[in-house]
């Protein structure tokens, strides 16, 4: 028995759940999933060697790229613990306070990445609209400070979540649908009072997702309109791809976000498998995919990746 306050909850642990639904694929999901895995840390990791290693790309674009590669891998070690024990060696119960912790960095990287693109969108607004004043505007210093500022937003954001969940009394079937902890499948067992809880939710949900996602749609407006008043098409096209990897990024983040966020709300009959199937898309696939946009789309790092792969004698 656990007291809290003058709650008591007899949750002392929680079940992970897996996909029972799939058993017989079992096997390949796991594999597809430790792929995932493989293919966000390495690539996560190539990124943060190429821009340490690169004297070129030591610019304040890069340096935010490096504050995302470093935050996606703290997103896939976060979860997978959880989903090594649950998927590949069946131990699915997880103590109390370990779920509540696990919760934590999971939601803080997740406001993490929303601060990151944005501060990478207000790079691409003064690179593009003000480039004369790039340098003195984002100096190394004022990106540090930036970088600093998004990780005490963050902190400050998710702190209360877990103390606010421990308060509550914890009566119901202590199973949670994913193999991981997420604050709305968490929310869903305590038998108090969770208004709270939901509201504070709601209220972060908007101050931070909210706000970020209409700064950084602003910041493009005025991109757009600086670059809709280039003479020659062929410079607007330029300068627009400077544009694509973050516009990617940025896409690849916030729509599985809103979309886990509107099955949580309002898909609350749907299948189990769908709010799974969600959340793995949400967590799984932009540390996957931003390091191979990036390697794609920056010549830089192209250009370092071919090498390393096929040595200096190669032609690019």
């Amino acid at each position: 028995m656990r007291r809290f306050g003058t709650n008591i909850s007899t949750t002392t642990s929680f079940t992970l759940m897996g996909f029972p639904e799939l058993e017989s694929l079992e096997h390949w999901l796991t594999a597809l999933l430790l792929l995932l895995y493989a293919i966000s840390i390495l690539g996560n990791s190539l990124i943060l060697f190429i821009i340490k290693e690169e004297q070129s790309l030591h610019q304040p674009m890069y340096y935010f790229l490096s504050l995302l590669s470093v935050n996606d891998l703290g997103v896939s070690f976060s979860t997978l613990p959880t989903v090594l024990a649950s998927m590949c060696f069946h131990a699915p119960e997880i103590a109390f306070d370990a779920c509540l912790a696990q919760m934590f960095f999971i939601h803080f990287f997740s406001w993490t990445e929303s601060g990151i693109l944005l501060a990478m969108s207000f790079d691409r607004y003064v690179a593009i609209c003000n480039p004369l004043r790039y340098t003195s505007l984002l100096s190394d210093a004022r990106v540090a400070s930036i970088g600093i500022s998004i990780i005490i937003r963050s902190f400050c954001m998710v702190f209360p979540s877990p103390f606010l969940l421990k308060r509550l009394p914890f009566c119901k079937v202590n199973i949670l649908i994913h193999p991981f902890c997420l604050h709305p499948d968490m929310i869903r067992l305590p038998c108090g009072d969770t208004t709270i809880n939901s509201m504070y939710g709601l209220f972060i949900v908007i101050s931070a997702f909210g706000v970020d996602s209409v700064l950084i749609l602003l910041s493009y407006v005025l991109i757009l309109h600086s670059v809709l008043a280039i003479a020659s098409q062929e410079e607007r096209l330029k300068t627009l791809n400077t544009c694509v990897s973050h516009i990617c990024a940025v896409l690849i983040f916030y729509v599985p976000m809103v979309s886990v966020s509107m099955v949580h709300r309002f898909g609350k009959h749907a299948p189990e498998y769908v709010h799974k199937f969600m959340s793995l898309v949400y967590l799984f696939v932009p540390p996957m995919l931003n390091p191979i946009i990036y390697s794609v789309k920056t010549k830089e790092i192209r250009k370092r990746l071919h090498k390393m792969i096929f040595g200096p004698k190669m032609k690019f």
